[in-house]
């Protein structure tokens, strides 16, 4: 059973919006792609993935691991579209911290609804309400551990576009409402838990979300 999720709108995640991610995915150079994205590079985390710091994480039936994304999210406290990079912070309300989850895949030419949608597949935590300014969360350190072990740690300041432009950014095509979160990236094959573990991401000062990975009951 899922928990009720902290969060109230859509969840927006992004990919290679950090240096070490685009250098390690290499095939970004060849067809169909010919170069990294001049643009970021969204998917949704929809309703049925959102769960609350101490859930219990069934994987889908077959899985036994996921890819643990450390990330730090931004609540939108109102409407932004179109929004000017030096006013974008000003529509951000407060921080949630997310281990975006993602089962293991090798494709990188469809999307990865399959792997990145299943139940329970984002559990959140809102760390405080307010907006601490670009400087100050590019000191974050995001770690992740695994049954007590510290398995990947990462400097959010490793960004291709800071909070403020990645904003601005996207509320020039789409607008995002009130209530909704965007992600500011994850890294490219982050660490992986199996069934059976113990995951908690933290980050010092600001709180942990943790859950539990279980395996899905034979079919």
């Amino acid at each position: 059973m899922l928990l009720n999720s902290p969060v109230a709108g859509t969840v927006y995640g992004v990919i290679l919006n950090d240096g070490a991610s685009v250098q390690a995915l290499g095939a970004l150079d060849a067809a169909p792609y010919k170069g990294a994205p001049k643009a970021p590079v969204l998917y949704i985390k929809p309703a049925n993935t959102h769960v609350a710091s101490g859930s219990v994480v069934t994987l889908p039936q077959g899985a036994q691991a996921v890819e643990v994304g450390a990330s730090l999210g931004l609540v939108l406290g109102r409407a932004a579209s179109r929004v000017p990079q030096e006013q974008a912070l000003a529509q951000v309300q407060g921080l949630v911290l997310a281990a975006d989850l993602s089962l293991p895949h090798a494709s990188y030419y469809r999307p990865a609804i399959r792997e990145k949608c299943f139940d329970g597949a984002l559990p959140l935590a809102v760390l405080q309400r307010g907006m601490p300014d670009e400087q100050a969360l590019a000191a974050i350190t995001l770690v992740t551990e695994i049954d007590g072990q510290e398995v990947e740690r990462r400097c959010l300041g490793d960004w291709l576009r800071g909070p403020a432009q990645l904003l601005a950014e996207v509320s020039d095509w789409m607008t995002l409402q009130a209530g909704d979160v965007l992600l500011l990236g994850v890294r490219y094959q982050a660490a992986q838990a199996r069934a059976g573990s113990h995951v908690r991401v933290h980050a010092e000062g600001l709180g942990s979300v943790e859950f539990t990975l279980a395996a899905a009951e034979a079919a």
